[in-house]
């Protein structure tokens, strides 16, 4: 056991809490930027810009400039219709990456909200449920699709191993990786060694080693086999700790270097998570159970960055929430690749 790990012992202290951003649309991935500024994905196609001060600027198309509609929640969060940015991560020029859960597409946006198309399609077949990017000190982004069924909810029942992984370089994209169940997040390392995949349907995290020409060896499982929830978001802490969320259950875990699991935040309603994990393990899930399973501070908390001049505040998504509630880690987070890039020359 690694001695003198901070997170061990350590839980959120839910009353220093504090919430930034006001009437979000379902934050789900949040990128910080080294003068404190987050952008936040938005669901009005593209993403919400908060400045150090709290200023927000809605920064999408402008044919989607106007709130959006109130929809229903299979219209929203089962069938994903309309524009629905998930992961991001910046370009070196400044300019974000978007995967679009709604379009099945990659998009690049500017900072002034407009958006060009990347591609829809990998091997001559529609995309799938696209849902998170990451780019690397190479300059080579990895996309993860959670599945390529529709809707989305199905594949949990299922146990389809249909989620894949690609990687967008010189050569264009190209699968490098697949047969995971409901692939979410993935992060790398500090040495860019391992690539950490979560596989939300099979809840576990799983990594493979990456390779210099941007192939993947073989799959281990990261940490417990089974995690007590869908794991969904991802970040490593300087210490090497991966901190990790579980959707629904809305819960703040992290597997530490030996394995352990450490809980650090627990936010659910109990009896919803119950019912969630019974029909989980009977593959009897519906949406409306999935509907009822769902936290306060960050219902359907999905995703969390490290931010602060220190990299010690944390913030967390969700695709749910309004605002990011945040708080002070023990430890900094691993810094970003895009950290020591200026955006604003």
């Amino acid at each position: 056991m690694v001695k003198n790990n901070p997170l061990r012992g350590w839980q959120v202290d839910r009353a220093s809490m504090r919430h930034v951003g006001h009437d979000l649309q379902r934050p789900e991935c949040i990128l910080a930027e080294r003068d404190g500024t987050l952008w936040t994905a938005d669901a009005r196609g593209g993403a919400m810009r908060i400045a150090p001060g709290g200023e927000q600027r809605l920064v999408v198309p402008r044919a989607s400039a106007e709130p959006a509609a109130a929809s229903d929640f299979d219209s929203r969060y089962v069938q994903s219709q309309g524009s629905l940015p998930n992961g991001m991560a910046f370009l070196p020029n400044g300019e974000i990456v978007v995967a679009n859960w709604g379009t099945d597409s990659v998009d690049i946006m500017d900072r002034e909200g407009r958006v060009r198309r990347l591609f829809d399609r990998i091997d001559g077949q529609p995309l799938g449920k696209a849902n998170f990017v990451l780019r690397d000190r190479p300059g080579r982004l990895w996309l993860t699709v959670t599945t390529r069924m529709n809707p989305w909810t199905d594949s949990i029942n299922a146990r389809a191993a249909d989620g894949y992984i690609a990687v967008i370089d010189e050569q264009g994209p190209r699968i490098v990786a697949e047969g995971f169940e409901g692939t979410n997040e993935v992060r790398m390392d500090a040495a860019e060694e391992w690539l950490y995949v979560v596989e939300s349907n099979a809840r576990r995290v799983s990594r493979l080693r990456v390779r210099p020409d941007g192939s993947l060896g073989l799959r281990e499982v990261y940490g417990p086999q089974r995690l007590p929830g869908f794991p969904d978001g991802v970040a490593f802490d300087a210490f090497g700790n991966l901190w990790v969320t579980l959707v629904m259950a809305d819960r703040l875990v992290a597997i530490t270097p030996d394995g352990e699991l450490l809980t650090l935040l627990d936010d659910g309603n109990p009896d919803a998570t119950r019912a969630l994990d019974a029909h989980y393990e009977a593959r009897t899930l519906t949406p409306e159970i999935m509907a009822a399973a769902c936290g306060t501070l960050a219902p359907w908390m999905a995703s969390l960055t490290f931010g602060g001049p220190d990299l010690q505040t944390v913030y967390l998504g969700s695709l749910r929430g309004t605002t990011l509630p945040s708080f002070r880690s023990p430890v900094p987070g691993l810094a970003p690749i895009h950290w020591n890039e200026d955006f604003h020359a």
